[in-house]
């Protein structure tokens, strides 16, 4: 029996990368179904007829609500019998974001809020929030956004009743919608040299599949209010990038560099220094418990609180750095790379 046992799942956003990942991994389970949760008709569509197509004996386990984050009465509408959600609609794009930051508030704050909220009143047994490496010393909206997320899934935890909430934090997960190395191919593919921001960047890298184990991991093994974090290998842009021209044939001489875009920076945190201070070490993945600690902190002055773990910040920069043939090993792993590989 699997935890999904006539369950029901919803995803916000769930067109996304994320979503299909989550179809692909659990549909053909024991699960009972699968709410995806999200505002593009057409993807919505489109996702409908590729798994009549690809899954046509489990397809009918799917369900499309229509609707949006930012709307509590719409998430309200599509919550009603569903066991978990694995929240995942989010405005995503550093730039974008840094253009239209309070749309990033609308979806990326109140969106979770909402969908917090309405898990609660329905009596949700659990909702595991996706979050970015970007939420850690976020110099950006995007990351800023995100950070808020966590602090209000955090704060829903002690107010959650049994509604477990987890948020899980990951870097750049590789391939997925809206990601660099789909650009560097469709580059490539039309005679084009590919556009590099900045070489010595350093980045997270992990799969899709891994980004769903780490959602697991929350789902499976996280206590309400805790932040799970994955450990990734990371790169820099000038190995991924050399990684896929090897790939696909392009001339690594021809890569181009452009700067660094709006609200950029050279290397990505994971597991700040502060949340060092009580993280645990659970092997592949680091564990924060939430601060569970009222307002009143009078206690604080007379019993002190002065235990620290001894771990130490983990950035992009510190974590394994993954040379050329070690990226280009995990990247011709990817289901999508095999896929484009495979194109005439």
């Amino acid at each position: 029996m699997s935890l999904f046992k006539d369950k029901t799942l919803m995803i916000t956003g769930g067109t996304g990368s994320f979503g299909n990942a989550v179809l692909n991994k659990f549909l053909r389970t024991d699960i009972k179904e699968i709410r995806i949760f999200s505002r593009d008709e057409k993807k919505q569509d489109d996702m409908r007829h590729e798994y009549q197509t690809k899954m046509p004996e489990v397809s009918d386990k799917i369900k499309f609500y229509i609707g949006d984050v930012r709307d509590l009465q719409s998430v309200r509408s599509a919550i009603h019998g569903v066991d978990y959600i694995f929240h995942a609609a989010a405005l995503k794009q550093v730039p974008s974001c840094e253009f239209f930051p309070m749309e990033a508030v609308k979806t990326n704050v109140l969106g979770t809020d909402n969908v917090l909220t309405a898990a609660i009143e329905a009596g949700v047994e659990s909702v595991i929030c996706l979050s970015t490496d970007k939420a850690a010393y976020p110099i950006n909206a995007m990351g800023i956004t995100k950070a808020l997320e966590e602090k209000i899934a955090l704060a829903k935890s002690r107010i959650s009743g049994k509604t477990k909430i987890c948020c899980t934090r990951y870097g750049n997960v590789m391939c997925s919608r809206g990601s660099v190395i789909p650009l560097w191919i469709d580059q490539i593919k039309s005679g084009n040299p590919i556009t590099v921001t900045e070489p010595s960047m350093t980045r997270f890298i992990m799969s899709l599949d891994e980004a769903v184990d780490l959602v697991m991991f929350a789902f499976e093994h996280g206590e309400n209010g805790d932040l799970l974090i994955m450990k990734a290998p990371a790169c820099t842009i000038k190995t991924q990038a050399e990684a896929v021209c090897e790939l696909f044939g392009g001339k690594k001489e021809d890569i181009k560099i452009i700067g660094i875009r709006h609200g950029e920076k050279m290397y990505e945190t994971l597991l700040t220094n502060e949340e060092c201070a009580k993280a645990i070490d659970k092997g592949n993945f680091y564990r924060v418990p939430a601060d569970k600690r009222s307002l009143n902190y009078d206690k604080y002055f007379k019993d002190g609180d002065a235990g620290r773990n001894t771990l130490t910040e983990f950035n992009s920069n510190n974590t394994t750095l993954l040379n050329l043939e070690e990226t280009k090993e995990i990247l011709a792993r990817l289901p999508y790379i095999q896929e484009r590989m495979a194109e005439e």
